[in-house]
Order: structure tokens, then sequence, then C-alpha cells
């Protein structure tokens, strides 16, 4: 018999849990009819559903151990499938919120263990952060609104509503009738306090109800409808009342006091007012004691960074980003001028705030939507649509330049593959040398610290050792041309209708000129030329047949990389290409023919007299600054698997796994070749686009 070595599920939603898995450590079989699975050495179900206790019986029957799976108090930035979990529960015994028998986290409660050992300064720092940042289960909220609170209130009281149905409520030994009780209870209690009713979220929205939705709100009730930041919330409280919510131990994080008339997993440990007790639940411990066991011991976390296991401050990190992302783009986001199927590929990466961001057609439909100052639209490249600057300088909205980021993706952007990295400058774009980018003016006026000079450093690293470009197709592969000892001189061709040509060249502008004038500078070298991807595919212009090419060439390359073309080269000649970016970050002469971001700053050999771009780069950087500026500061980097905003390194990791993932099953090869196959992949992108529209 083989070893046992999965975990057995029921459910199609655990069974595709990508993330549950790497923090099982082991792979979900899906369990059906009566046999076990050699595989399967435990079964696992989510929480106290109502189809767990089919596999909870399948366990059973056959003394194999059950696991009750369940989303951690730090779970993810927003509600729903659309975000996956951070954090995990998986418990051996019961189930923290079911008070009818012990859970894991029960048991490391009443037992001896000192769970702070080792841990002080961690649960101290963790518990700080939690507070600065008001970090929840959910961390979508917004900020509480000043005018929500009553200014001439004699006391604040929160009374925390929970949803119909709620498992937590009747196995926390409560009913309907308990959440009456807690409101008279509070009402009788503080005689002269405003009563704030907080509704659950889910009720906010209209999809559940709540115990006490139908309150009538009187003197000295009111009914918090609005979706609100919770831990914002608590802490304009003097006093919470909860049933089974974790709203009540995140206030006692805030050290308010807490009256608890259900049995949560938090109660009956001696730092809340109980109004029920649980004969198993004997010894005191701490709110520190509580928070440890249950955020440290009994919670595992991903690092959303590594996509493995990893620690409650991987995932603060991760919130507290997702939350800056937020705040940078608070308003609405409305798109103007976008294809259907790169609004679908893009929606993800756009949603910053609580509104759905909006695609329209033209600055008319755009204008319906209501701007103010708060808001923003975007447009792709360098030129908005027409009208749409004279409506973004009428509303006050900022006017946002889109564009994909320096490493993008496996495949072509022109091949409708989405991206993993996006450029949103309100200045100007990095390609456009006619005006200031946010890029240009952060290399001119930034000063980076050593450690982020380190981490440039880092990334440059990895991209050379990895051989990373923009769109990573291309497989690698040596390089051994007949040169004869002579100096190589490679010649990246671009799409010669690329903003970057048509704005920073003057005299060289054609993938032909570029070659002449490279052959002109170096008669006696072995000159490459490399066909640029968009161009060979066929999907843009600038196609040198190689008849022409070989009149300045001594060969053309349309095998290899450009990475291992590169690193085999002495020289880059360019126009504009990225390709000279990725020379100077392997230590590579590079002669540039026109003003591309990178040049002007003392690392290249410049051929464009009195270009508008170079006169304003007046700053001399080093490799690692500019690294720290175009890659680390500038891009927004994006997680397709997490759905949230990341950083540099890790979406460099996640496209390595990918090129290698597909370069060993073969698909590597086929994402650049075939006209069918690449036909295939458009349609199936234009229609899943119709099927998402708005």
């Amino acid at each position: 018999m083989l070893a046992r070595t999965a975990v057995g599920v029921f459910s199609n939603g655990i069974l595709h849990n990508r993330v549950a898995e790497r923090l099982l450590q082991s792979s979900f079989v899906r369990v059906t009819g009566n046999r076990i699975r050699p595989s399967v050495d435990r079964i696992a179900g989510w929480g106290c559903k109502q189809n767990t206790r089919r596999a909870f019986q399948y366990a059973s029957e056959r003394g194999l151990p059950f696991l009750r799976l369940e989303d951690g108090f730090l779970r993810s930035y927003g509600v729903g499938p659309g975000y996956p979990q951070l954090s995990l529960i998986i418990d051996d015994q019961g189930i923290y919120y079911d008070s009818t028998q012990p859970s894991a986290l029960e048991v490391l409660l009443q037992s001896g263990q000192d769970v702070l050992q080792g841990l002080g300064d961690q649960v101290s720092r963790a518990r700080s952060l939690i507070l600065e940042y008001r970090l929840s289960k959910y961390n979508h909220a917004p900020d509480l609104p000043p005018a929500l609170l009553h200014s001439g209130d004699g006391g604040r009281v929160l009374v925390v509503d929970q949803t119909v149905g709620d498992v937590s409520v009747s196995l926390g030994g409560a009913s309907a009738q308990t959440f009456f009780d807690m409101l008279a209870a509070a009402r009788r209690e503080n005689p002269g306090a405003t009563i704030y009713v907080k509704t659950h979220p889910e009720v906010s929205s209209g999809a559940k109800r709540g115990y006490l939705s139908d309150v009538a709100e009187e003197d000295g009730i009111v009914l918090l409808r609005q979706t609100v930041n919770p831990v914002e919330l608590i802490r304009a409280m003097d006093r919470v009342y909860v049933v089974s919510s974790t709203m009540g131990f995140e206030a006692l994080l805030a050290e308010k006091p807490v009256s608890v008339f259900g049995l949560p997993w938090y109660a009956g440990w001696g730092v809340t007012d109980d109004r029920q007790t649980c004969p198993r639940r004997t010894r005191r411990r701490t709110v520190d004691e509580l928070f440890v066991a249950a955020y440290f011991h009994y919670t595992r976390y991903l690092n959303p960074l590594t996509h493995r296991p990893g620690t409650i401050f991987d995932v603060i990190d991760w919130l507290v980003r997702q939350k800056r992302m937020r705040c940078r783009f608070a308003g609405k986001i409305v798109c103007v001028g976008f294809r259907r199927w790169k609004a679908a590929n893009l929606r993800p990466l756009l949603r910053f705030g609580a509104e759905p961001v909006r695609f329209v057609r033209n600055a008319r439909r755009a204008a319906a939507v209501g701007l103010g100052p708060d808001d923003s639209l975007v447009c792709w490249g360098r030129e908005p649509p027409g009208g749409v600057a004279a409506l973004a300088a009428a509303s006050g909205a900022r006017l946002l330049r889109m564009e994909d980021g320096f490493v993008r993706s496996v495949g072509l952007g022109s091949d409708m593959i989405p991206p993993q990295s996006l450029v949103l400058d309100e200045t100007g774009l990095y390609f456009d040398p006619t005006r200031p980018s946010g890029l240009e003016n952060l290399l001119n006026r930034h000063a980076w610290s050593a450690d982020d000079l380190r981490r440039a450093e880092s990334v440059r690293q990895f991209i050379v050792t990895h051989g990373i470009t923009k769109y990573n197709l291309e497989p690698r592969a040596p390089v051994s041309w007949p040169s004869g000892g002579r100096p190589v001189v490679l010649v990246p061709g671009q799409v010669e209708d690329d903003a970057s040509i048509r704005f920073g060249c003057t005299d060289v502008r054609t993938n032909l000129a570029l070659l002449r004038a490279a052959r002109e500078t170096h008669p006696d070298a072995f000159i490459v030329y490399k066909p640029h991807p968009d161009v060979a595919s066929g999907n843009r212009q600038g196609v040198v047949s190689e008849a022409q090419a070989l009149a300045y060439a001594d060969h053309v390359e349309t095998r290899c990389s450009v990475i291992s073309c590169i690193e085999a080269c002495d020289a880059v000649h360019t126009m504009t290409s990225l390709t000279g970016f990725d020379a100077l970050l392997r230590h590579k002469k590079v002669v540039t023919y026109g003003q591309p971001f990178y040049a002007g700053w003392g690392l290249t050999e410049d051929r464009v007299v009195g270009g508008a771009a170079f006169a304003r780069r007046r700053r001399r950087l080093t490799l690692a600054e500019l690294v720290a500026g175009t890659l680390l500061d500038y891009p927004l980097y994006w997680d397709p698997l997490l759905k949230g905003y990341t950083t540099c390194e890790a979406v460099l990791n996640r496209l390595v796994e990918e090129r290698d993932r597909r370069a060993q099953d073969g698909t590597l090869e086929r994402l650049n070749r075939g006209w069918w196959a690449r036909s295939q992949r458009k349609f199936h992108a234009i229609w899943r686009a119709w099927r998402t529209a708005d």
C-alpha cells in the first residue's frame, strides 16, 4: 500500500484552496464513495458547516484524524472568495467558536503551558501594530466618519449585533433572545450613555439579516448600519457588549471593558464580564496570553511574498500595504477608452477602494459618473482620449497615465496576457521624454537609504541570476556566435511606432537606421540583430527582413533570449529599448540613440544632442539608485493568486516559477509561437472580457 500523504476532503471549495494546501503543507484529494484512498491519512472539513458532518462521519468510521479548518483572525483585506485567506486555523479537536466541546485553543489555554515564553517582545509588537493600523479579520472597511457619532454623548456603549443563523451564536450558548437581553442590559447598566448598535457588514450590504436589525432608534439608541473599521469604532467607545463576536476580543486588545452574553473563545478566563460560565475553563489568563494563544500558537499564516508558511508579521505587512494603496487612490477610479479585453485584465488590479472601478468609452460618460478631487481618471499611454484632460481639470480629479511595468508577465501583453506590474503616473510616463514623469522626478530628487540600496542590489542580482525580462518568453540557452574574437555588439529591435521612439529619437528612428548607426560606429565588430518579440510575432510595426538586416549585421538572432544575447555581448546599441536597462543591470556598455528613462544619468553613452529630457536630468546616479527608483518605487506590483498588491521581489519570484514550470511542461515556447494557438488565447480572452463586462 502507498504511504498516506494527502488530506481527503468532500468540499470542492477546500479542494481548490491553494492557500490552505500551502499552510497544511499537504495536498488535498477529493474523497468519493466509501473507499479509503491509499494516499489519504487525514480528513478535513470547514468549521462546523452542514456539509462538514459527512466528512467527520467518514473519518470517524475509518479511524482517520479529522481536521476542522477555519479562517484566521487576520484573514484578508476584503471579504469573500475574491480575497483568499492569509491565515488558517487547523484544529484536530474542535473549533474555537464551538463551546459545546473543547477546541485545541481551549485546551492550550486550560493547560499550564507558559504561552508567552520567548514571545513577549513579538506579542507586544504585534498587538501594537494591530491597533496602530486598525487591523481586523477583514480590512476593507473605511475609517469611522467623525459625524457618525454624536458629539454630545454622555458616554458611548457599543452593542455588537450578528447575522441570523451565525453558527457561533448557537454553538456559543446563545439564541435570538440573548441579543435582546444584551441590549436591555446595556441600556440598564449605562444610564445616560448612547447605545450604538453595530450591525454586521453582511447586514449592511443586504445579504443577510441581523438579530437587532429591526430595533427602533429612539432616545439613547443609534443603529450603525454603515460599514466602518471595527477597531476604530471600538476605540471610540467606553464599553462593549457582545454575544460571541470576535469584536469582543478586539475590544480587549484596545483595553475596553467587555461584557459577554455568549461563550466565545475568549470568555471565561477572567478578563471579561461574563453572563454565562463554562465549567471547563478554570484557569485565569491575561489578554496577552489569550492573544498569543489564539494569534500565534493556534493560527497559521501565509507569507504573501513567498507563498510559503510565514508569521503574523508577514500578514500584517501585507494588510498594511493594501491599506496604504487604498489611501493612495481613495476615490472613484474611472478608466476611459480601454478595450474590453484590457479592461477585464486590469479590473482586479485597480480595485483600490470600496467602489468598483468603472470603465467607460469616452469623456462624456466619465463626466456622468460625477467626479471630484478625490477621484482619478485613468487612460492608457501618453495621450488621454479627447476631452479627458479637460474633464480632469474641470473636476479636480487626478489624471493618471497607465503603462505596463518593467517586469510584466510570462507572455506578451499584445497576446492579452494579464500583467503583474503596472505604472500609474500622474505627471507623465517614463517613456515620454517630452515632459517629466513620476519616475524622472523620483530619480532626480529622492534620497535612498542604505537599506533601500542593498535591497536594490539584491533585486538586480536576482534578475541577472534568473535571466528575468519584461515578458520572460524565450528559453535561456548559451549563445555561441562565430565572432572570431571580434567585439560583439547587440542591436535590439523595437516596435517602430512606439511612443518612446516617436517622441524621444531624432536622427535614428527605425530598426534599420539603428543597425546602420551601430555598423558605422563599430565597422569591425560582430553585430547581432535581435528582433523585438511583438514585431516577430506579427503584432506590431518594425519588421526588418533578414536580407536588410544582414546588410549591416553579421547575425540575426531569433532563437535565444535577449538576456542570453546581452550576456554574450560586449555592448548594446539601442534607441530606447528596455534591453538597454537590462544590459546596465549586467554591467554592459550601453549606447543610446534616443532618450530612454535610464539614459542621461551618467550610466550610458548618449548620442542624442540637445534632448529635452537630458537637459532636465542633471543628477548623476549609481546603478543601485537607478534600480531602486525604477523597480522598487515606481511601479505597482500585483499578486494574481492573493488578489493584492505586492513587492517587486515577490513578482520576480512568481515569474521565475511560472516561466520554469512552462519551460518544463513545454508550454513556454507555445506562448510565443503558432498563429493558431495564439489566436485561440486571444479569442478566449475576448470572450471572458465580454462575459465579465459591466
